[in-house]
């Protein structure tokens, strides 16, 4: 209940008077981060070539329109500024060149090589691997080697647009400004081989590339190491005949690349032995290196292109990281609530059973009541058909819509209803204490209903004397729409399934406010309710573990609360509610460190709370963002299998809690969608809470809306049993 002041809405006023809309924090925060990790898990797949990839390879092709001179030339061909010639390395020259680069694990091997024996190489490297392996990239140059393009992510250039073949170009030159501060005008097609190859659908492209100002860069000489046909026959495949010079064909990436590395060690001084130099290509033919360094805004760009790639990497890792941590999380949580649960309820419905002697004695049942005129009638009608002995208090909190009035009406005997003005509801709960007349005290809200066992169900627990607090069995009442199913779900299999697990760890988080039951002497001994939170249920529950004692839950003592029926009525309850918790696991956040109940509450339970209710469901959503890209751009059918997998446990986990609780399956049938749906909106509502936190707002209550649609099963509630033979004891 707390405060009950009206949120500030999001909307601001505009000069002429009219109401302008903003969209709220809460609303734009998550779509902003949300906008940011699906373009962070985007540009991964791009520079991994996940998206936008063309795996096509054109087959050959007639050479009717390829010049003569350049099917008989040599493997470097220059179509600048019109021309159409090629060129030869002259006698006793190689030109090493590898592909598909750079590579984290053998470019650095085949570099060492080359630094070794003193020789030089042109690498062609891919936008995606340069983006990824800049440095790599800036040790070629930095070691005399020239650098030249393969394209971004290397498609079949004869199958793209003039357009495509463009953003390829400047993409990898991009990549080349932000790793080593140059761009280069050397240019080899991917799938390329020898200049005689070229044909009528190859040889545009090449006419076109030169327009563009770069040389296109074939071989001559294939050592074929792709193929790993072993150390001998790549040297044999390299080596140039009668004294020829050559463009060398070798790779330093796509594979495992140590038959490359062992030929190159043997290969570079057999060569230089017989008089062979090994240079890069300019150095080759004597001409002005390829290689121009890049300033100004060009530097910057790429500079800004490799940071945002390295912190998609990042991020994306941290993702798949989260991912896996979640994932186990959630399996071992399921594991945990499946072994635990059961173990409680084969230990609470074995024949012979009880917690001790019989609770018999009247309790105080306390109704704190702020505009509840639609429900309280049906509430204390409820109350009236207990089977255990009880009085009644409405403490109504300042109700503007006569709820006092209604219960003064009802002119019923034990129910008492004490006035005071708006303070909250921990104000309520403390002032009906005050007033009570017992020494065990139940809880309820003014929008629930109680069967005519709850009362006695609910208080049998005390026959322990270590047991302070008793938390019942909530049950969503109006479970007929599609958001009230879905709340079911969460209730019977979030909740109640996991209240017997921490009732086994004795580390029991939360009373709910819809159905509890407190000593009073365990009460007044931690100061009763406090209003220091908005989840003055959590608060309570912690400062009773702390004090000492046991909190247990009691599973047939069954309430129908009403459930929030529209999105904004589910937000603001829930956002209460995160918040809340959050402020409780830090005002409690001293039981950490303390020694005895305070301190195996503090490392058990704080714990549990924190990860299970504020961290993994912030990071479930990574679940769905993965399941997307997965099903959008491949594995499709392993993702998919894996959601379902998620999805199945999560359905018998389900299955299992409404098998305890005794409830129809038919209403997880919504399953699915409720996982895809209402996890995102309790994950928003949660990162709204961690902003609150974070910036040191307060949260403000807002009072939901009640219809009193809720009754207890079997319909309208009788007037009460005045006759004490109509209460029976549990032994």
């Amino acid at each position: 209940m707390a405060s009950r002041t009206r949120r500030p809405g999001s909307a601001t006023t505009a000069r002429d008077g009219s109401p302008r809309r903003r969209l709220p924090m809460r609303l734009l925060l998550p779509m902003l981060l949300l906008v940011a990790l699906v373009a962070m898990l985007m540009l991964r797949g791009y520079v991994h070539s996940e998206i936008l990839a063309d795996h096509r390879i054109q087959p050959e092709a007639a050479t009717g329109k390829v010049p003569e001179k350049i099917l008989d030339g040599g493997p470097v061909i220059d179509t600048r500024s019109g021309r159409t010639a090629s060129l030869k390395v002259p006698d006793h020259r190689l030109v090493l060149t590898f592909d598909d680069g750079p590579d984290p694990t053998w470019t650095p091997k085949v570099l060492d090589v080359l630094k070794e024996h003193h020789a030089h190489a042109v690498f062609f490297v891919t936008g995606t691997m340069t983006s990824r392996y800049p440095e790599l990239v800036k040790r070629m140059v930095d070691e005399g080697h020239e650098v030249g393009l393969h394209t971004f992510n290397h498609p079949d250039l004869s199958y793209q647009s003039k357009s495509r073949i463009d953003w390829e170009l400047s993409q990898n030159q991009l990549a080349l400004a932000g790793a080593a501060g140059i761009r280069s005008s050397l240019f080899r097609p991917p799938y390329s081989s020898f200049a005689d190859a070229m044909d009528d659908k190859s040889w545009p492209v090449t006419e076109y590339i030169g327009t563009k100002g770069y040389l296109t860069v074939v071989n001559n000489t294939d050592s074929e190491d792709w193929q790993k046909p072993g150390v001998d026959e790549i040297i044999a495949n390299a080596t140039p005949h009668d004294g020829k010079g050559a463009i060398v064909l070798m790779h330093d990436s796509g594979g495992d690349r140590h038959q490359t590395v062992e030929a190159l060690d043997r290969f570079l001084p057999e060569m230089q032995g017989k008089g062979y130099r090994f240079d890069n290509l300019t150095e080759a033919l004597d001409a002005p290196s390829a290689l121009t360094p890049v300033a100004g805004v060009d530097l910057w760009k790429g500079r800004a292109w490799i940071f945002l790639v390295r912190a998609s990497n990042d991020i994306t890792g941290a993702m798949v990281v989260a991912l896996a941590v979640i994932g186990a999380t959630v399996i071992g949580r399921f594991v945990l609530m499946l072994v635990l649960s059961g173990a409680h309820a084969r230990r609470v419905r074995r024949k012979g059973f009880s917690w001790g002697p019989p609770v018999t004695e009247p309790v105080s049942v306390l109704v704190p009541a702020y505009n509840e005129a639609k429900c309280i009638e049906n509430t204390v009608r409820s109350l009236m058909a207990s089977e255990h002995p009880i009085e009644v208090i409405v403490v109504d909190d300042g109700s503007s819509d006569g709820t006092a009035r209604i219960v003064e009406a009802m002119n019923l005997p034990n129910v008492r209803v004490v006035r005071q003005l708006n303070a909250g509801k921990p104000a309520a709960l403390n002032r009906g204490l005050a007033n009570a007349s017992h020494d065990i005290v139940v809880m309820m809200d003014g929008d629930t209903v109680f069967e005519p066992a709850t009362v006695r169900e609910l208080v049998q627990p005390f026959g322990d004397p270590k047991v302070g607090a008793v938390a019942g069995n909530a049950k969503v009442g109006n479970r007929d729409s599609m958001i009230g199913a879905w709340q079911h779900i969460e209730y019977v299999m979030g909740f109640n399934l996991d209240r017997r697990m921490y009732d086994v760890l004795r580390c029991m988080p939360t009373i709910p406010g819809a159905v509890g039951a407190f000593r009073r002497s365990a009460l007044e001994r931690v100061g009763g309710m406090s209003d220091d939170t908005l989840a003055e249920d959590t608060d309570i529950t912690m400062a009773m573990h702390r004090d000492g004692w046991r909190v247990v839950y009691a599973e047939n003592a069954r309430a129908w609360t009403e459930a929030p029926e529209t999105v904004q009525q589910l937000w603001s309850q829930r956002y209460r509610w995160s918040y809340g918790t959050m402020q409780a696991i830090w005002k409690h956040r001293r039981a950490l460190v303390e020694k005895g109940p305070s301190g195996r509450f503090g490392r058990v339970g704080l714990p549990l709370v924190a990860l299970f209710m504020v961290v993994a469901p912030l990071l479930a959503p990574l679940i769905d963002i993965f399941l997307i890209y997965g099903v959008v751009f491949g594995p499709t059918q392993k993702t998919i299998v894996a959601w379902l997998g998620v999805l199945a446990v999560q359905a018998v986990c389900a299955a299992y809690a409404f098998r305890l609780d005794r409830e129809r399956m038919t209403h997880l049938i919504s399953l699915p969608l409720q996982q895809i749906l209402y996890r995102q909106l309790m994950y928003v509502v949660l990162l709204q809470s961690w902003v609150t936190a974070l910036t040191g707002g307060r949260l403000r209550w807002q009072k939901l809306r009640r219809t009193g649609v809720v009754e207890a099963p079997g319909g309208p509630v009788p007037s009460q049993r005045t006759r004490s033979s109509d209460r029976r004891p549990v032994a």
